[in-house]
């Protein structure tokens, strides 16, 4: 079975080069690196190009990425046993990144916007690694010229949103995003739901943590993230949220102890968790009490909302 599905994915991606533990590589079709560094593992239907940091963890988001024929994804289907679920459209099922969107992993590092957006990042303090893991890039024109793109994934792999924030510090719109629904799980492709998760307002303040952390595009905690948290039996739940969201983020605290989650509010004061950066961030989430149902209250009562 497993020759098949390599077979398979040869007539869409070419011949493959066997690797080991059921692997193989193939050229990539989003980057086209002239080396094979798109990464199949037959078995465990994972996939990665280590270039452009494309990934899934299914064959048929890929075959879908590939817009393969009808006739492809059923011998998919056939060879795995996958079934699609169409009863329920994705919001995001149409979004891709911007047409003029550059990788770092593939542009001519002598063009100069190359560095300029590359300092914006290296002054917000995102490394080379996480770069490489996010997918970022750039667009140097289009909607979203002179912006760095931090792209976000859901738990298939599939685009689920994306952030554009201008490079320049002077420029007249600092940031623009895609006009989908926000009611994702931001970075939920690296989400691992055994561990404690920190839900944090933007892609800056998650990339600041590191850890587990899920950006929630705005200041509210949407139905898509409690219920996964509640269904994926989420033990712990950090909330680092700003002062300006106190009510929001108290009533999503509420519903996390109504479901048995142990909550702990992260006090920022003044600053983001983008601006404190990873060891002060961590401090406090280190530093910090859980919530109880009688602190809960108290704070409803100071922030009037009882």
């Amino acid at each position: 079975m497993l020759k098949k599905l390599q077979t398979l994915l040869e007539s869409l991606l070419n011949r493959g080069r066997p690797l080991q533990n059921d692997e193989v590589a193939f050229h990539c079709a989003f980057c086209h690196h002239s080396k094979k560094k798109l990464q199949v593992n037959l078995r465990t239907q994972m996939w990665q190009c280590w270039v452009c940091g494309v990934k899934g963890r299914s064959l048929y988001h890929l075959f879908k990425k590939l817009k393969a024929s009808k006739m492809h994804i059923e011998k998919l289907q056939q060879f795995t046993g996958y079934v699609a679920t169409t009863s329920v459209k994705k919001s995001y099922d149409d979004l891709s990144l911007p047409q003029e969107f550059r990788s770092f992993l593939t542009v001519d590092s002598s063009n100069p916007e190359f560095w300029n957006a590359l300092s914006y990042l290296k002054k917000r303090g995102i490394s080379r690694e996480d770069i490489l893991r996010y997918n970022i890039g750039y667009c140097e024109t289009g909607p979203y010229s002179k912006m760095v793109i931090i792209p976000s994934y859901d738990k298939d792999g599939s685009l689920n949103f994306f952030t554009g924030r201008s490079y320049y510090y002077d420029a007249t719109f600092k940031h623009k995003n895609p006009k989908v629904s926000k009611d994702i799980i931001g970075f939920e492709l690296y989400i691992d739901w055994s561990q404690p998760i920190t839900v944090v307002e933007g892609v800056f303040d998650a990339l600041a943590v590191k850890r587990n952390a899920i950006p929630l595009f705005g200041k509210i905690v949407l139905e898509k993230l409690k219920k996964a948290v509640v269904e994926n039996n989420v033990k712990s739940i950090n909330i680092a949220l700003d002062r300006d969201a106190r009510s929001k983020a108290l009533q999503s605290c509420e519903y996390f102890i109504n479901n048995g989650v142990s909550v702990t509010l992260i006090n920022l004061e003044e600053e983001d968790p983008s601006d404190l950066g990873f060891s002060k961030v961590n401090s406090l989430i280190q530093d910090s009490e859980g919530l109880t149902s009688y602190k809960l209250m108290e704070m409803k009562i100071k922030e009037k909302m009882i």
